[in-house]
């Protein structure tokens, strides 16, 4: 069964990764199949777009998700697929690397984008130079692979009662390496690549506490705190999990309002798929601007509270 092929560690980019492979398909007229662990999610997948579901049991407790690489090496070498694209998680990422050296085939890491050339070869975009460039790929081997960060694509939409097969697969043999002990990581706030406004910090707040004006503007449009990297890694004002950037959060949110955030391009990696950007700065020539839709040159300190005040002015009119 040659085709696309989908795997990730959660529902939701499995979902995102049909959503992208089930277009590709469509132009190659061919299947797309998935992997779902467990037996919960397998209609799921059939809904989102995928003819096939690879159904892998559950792992023991004592068992990592990098066991089911040999059983999917297996049914790839059996049924040849002509894409394979993997979600980049952490856990993820390294899955795809062992696969394609399972398979003797290239990897695209961190694909971004994906398009057919007109022999129906894969073109595979990524981010190069800090996200300043854009490198396209072709891999050469078979099947062409790719890892795909989360909320690269939009999630495939449900199509109740699609017809797909179910095919089980074998359960992971036993692997020398065995988990421990599992603990949440404790967070600070909400997951920032969920929130639909944000409004992020940057370094033209003068001190920890005047962050108190970006969380009431927040407030008042409903949205969340985020920030650009030195806030939270050099001054760690804010937590980690909150900053956006090449090396952060990526984020898709209705509207992005940068506060006193310069705007290099290591941070507009995170922020570029954002459907609005607003921007207010004091300095005209912040490259902020530059990808902002709208923006406001001004300090501030001045800027934001009559934003505030003009905003909840109009909430109560």
């Amino acid at each position: 069964m040659a085709g696309i092929w989908v795997f990730a560690e959660g529902r939701d980019q499995t979902l995102e990764l049909l959503g992208a492979g089930r277009d590709i398909a469509d132009k190659l007229s061919a299947k797309v199949a998935a992997f779902a662990v467990g037996g919960e999610l397998a209609r799921d997948y059939i809904d989102g777009g995928a003819d096939i579901v690879f159904q892998l049991p559950e792992l023991a407790k004592d068992q990592p998700l990098e066991s089911f690489v040999p059983v999917i090496a297996d049914i790839a070498r059996e049924l040849s697929p002509d894409v394979f694209l993997i979600g980049a998680s952490c856990r993820g990422k390294e899955i795809g690397a062992r696969l394609a050296t399972r398979l003797d085939t290239g990897l695209c890491s961190s694909c971004i984008g994906l398009k057919l050339d007109a022999k129906g070869k894969l073109m595979m975009d990524r981010l190069v130079y800090g996200g300043a460039g854009v490198q396209t790929v072709v891999c050469t081997g078979s099947p062409q692979m790719a890892t795909v960060p989360p909320r690269t694509f939009e999630p495939a939409q449900p199509q109740p009662g699609r017809s797909g097969e179910i095919r089980e697969l074998p359960s992971a043999p036993a692997s020398p390496v065995q988990v421990i002990g599992r603990a949440p990581r404790q967070k600070g706030s909400v997951d920032i690549t969920e929130a639909k406004i944000i409004v992020s910090v940057g370094r033209g707040f003068a001190k920890k506490e005047d962050i108190d004006l970006a969380r009431q503007l927040a407030q008042v449009l409903g949205g969340e705190v985020g920030c650009s990297r030195p806030i939270a890694e050099e001054l760690q004002w804010l937590p980690e999990e909150v900053y956006m950037g090449i090396s952060g959060k990526k984020v898709k949110p209705d509207l992005y309002l940068g506060i006193g955030v310069s705007g290099q391009v290591q941070h507009i990696t995170g922020i570029r798929d954002s459907k609005v950007i607003f921007a207010i700065n004091r300095d005209e020539n912040a490259p902020i601007f530059d990808a902002a839709d709208y923006g406001i040159v001004g300090d501030l300190y001045s800027v934001v509270p009559m934003l505030i005040d003009e905003l909840k002015a109009a909430l109560k009119a």
